[in-house]
């Protein structure tokens, strides 16, 4: 696997259309109005493409394999986030179901990239 840039990774790529989704949702009422988990959960999904890009960018296989973990961090968080809202109300379920399962797959993609770059590192 050889990728010249950032945006030729399918995890990035993935990582974009869920924030485009968290966007879309934040931007419905009730969480139009809740300031603060609306900022919270779009902090998250951004963290997720954004931490892909720079650990990319540093051209270093050991800070790309730290930035990949903090874009795995984030998608939990998102993951953690989206249940309470869903919870209490914010969130439609089928929103949160098709985010989550999709959050889970991107969480396992962005974990077998940091095996296979930790495995060419012997």
């Amino acid at each position: 696997m050889k990728a010249n840039s950032f945006e030729e990774l399918e995890i990035w790529q993935k990582s974009i259309e869920i924030g485009v989704r968290i966007y879309k949702i934040a931007d419905q009422v009730p969480l139009k109005n809740d300031y603060k988990s609306r900022d919270q959960l779009i902090g998250s999904a951004v963290s997720i493409s954004n931490n892909i890009a720079e650990g990319f960018e540093y051209n270093n296989r050991k800070q790309f394999m730290k930035f990949l973990g903090y874009a795995k961090g984030s998608a939990g968080e998102l993951r953690s986030q989206l249940a309470l809202l869903v919870k209490v109300g914010s969130v439609v379920e089928e929103d949160y179901t098709s985010l989550k399962q999709e959050l889970i797959i991107l969480s396992r993609q962005i974990k077998s990239l940091i095996n296979y770059l930790q495995k060419r590192e012997g």
